[in-house]
C-alpha cells in the first residue's frame, strides 16, 4: 500500500530537498536514455514524480527536452525556480497530463516506490511511443560500508540496491524485459549537511517531535564517535545508483 501522507510530505522541505539530496551520475542518466533519441533530434523525456527537478536538470544537461510532472505544489514551485528550461506540470503517475504517444522516454528519480503500480504502468505505456523507454532510477546508499548501514538504521531508510532490483524489476505486460544498470558514485557532505539530508526523508518529515529528537541525537552520536567519522569536517557518502530500463512493446 502507498502511504500518501509520506508520499506528499516533501513539499514543506522542498528547498532543503533540492540542496541536500544527491545528484544522479551522468553515466547512469545516459544509460537510462540510450537509444531514445530519433536521429539528431533531442528526445522528449517525461520526468515523472519530478520533485524539485534534480533528475530533470540532469536530462537537460544531456541536451534533451524534459517535461517534469509532480503532484506536490511545494516541490513543483522549487522545481520551477531551480530548473530553467522546463515547465513543471501538476499530475501523478496514475494521471499523467500528456497526450498518447507523446514521449520518447519516461524517467522516475527516487519516486517509483510511491506509485500505485498497475495504473501507473498503464499511464506510462499510454504516454510513451511504441519502443519508448521507461526507466526508474534510485540513488541507494552503499550499505556494505559499516557506518552507512548504521546511518540507514538510525534514520529508518529502507531502500537498498538489492531490494530495488528484487521488488521492482517487472513493469507489466506493456513492457519488455527489464534491464539493470548499476553505477557507483559518492557525495561529499559536512556532518551538518548529513543531518540536513536526513531531515528531507519521508520518515523524518512525518515523525513525531520525540521521534525526530531521537534520530537527531543518534545521528550526532554516530558522526561524533564512529572511528571512520569522528573529527572529520567532511564525509564521503557512497552511493550505488540503480537504473531499471525497459522498452514499451
Amino acid at each position: 500500500m502507498v502511504d500518501h501522507t509520506q508520499a506528499l510530505s516533501f513539499g514543506v522541505a522542498a528547498a532543503d530537498y533540492d540542496r541536500f539530496r544527491p545528484r544522479y551520475p551522468e553515466d547512469a542518466v545516459r544509460w537510462a536514455l540510450d537509444g531514445v533519441a530519433t536521429g539528431d533530434a533531442p528526445a522528449r523525456v517525461v520526468d515523472l514524480g519530478a520533485g524539485t527537478g534534480i533528475l530533470s536538470r540532469a536530462v537537460l544537461a544531456l541536451g534533451h527536452q524534459v517535461v517534469p510532472v509532480e503532484p506536490d505544489d511545494g516541490m513543483r514551485a522549487q522545481l520551477a525556480a531551480a530548473t530553467p528550461g522546463s515547465t513543471p506540470l501538476a499530475g501523478s503517475a496514475e494521471a499523467v497530463p500528456l497526450p498518447d504517444g507523446s514521449a520518447d522516454a519516461v524517467l522516475v528519480g527516487q519516486a517509483y516506490h510511491w506509485f500505485d503500480r498497475e495504473p501507473a504502468h498503464a499511464e506510462i505505456a499510454r504516454v510513451l511511443r511504441p519502443g519508448g523507454t521507461f526507466a526508474p532510477i534510485w540513488n541507494t546508499r552503499d550499505e556494505t560500508v559499516g557506518w552507512v548501514a548504521e546511518l540507514g538504521r538510525i534514520a529508518h531508510m529502507g531502500t537498498s540496491s538489492g531490494n530495488v532490483i528484487e521488488r521492482y524489476a517487472d513493469f507489466g505486460p506493456a513492457f519488455g524485459a527489464v534491464e539493470v544498470g548499476e553505477f557507483r558514485h559518492t557525495t561529499t557532505l559536512t556532518p551538518d549537511e548529513i543531518l540536513g539530508m536526513i531531515g528531507t526523508r519521508s520518515y523524518y518529515l512525518t515523525a513525531s517531535e520525540q521521534e525526530r529528537e531521537t534520530v537527531d541525537r543518534e545521528l550526532r552520536d554516530l558522526l561524533a564517535t564512529h572511528p571512520d567519522l569522528a573529527g572529520r569536517t567532511t564525509v564521503e557518502l557512497p552511493y550505488r545508483t540503480v537504473v531499471l530500463r525497459a522498452r514499451r512493446r
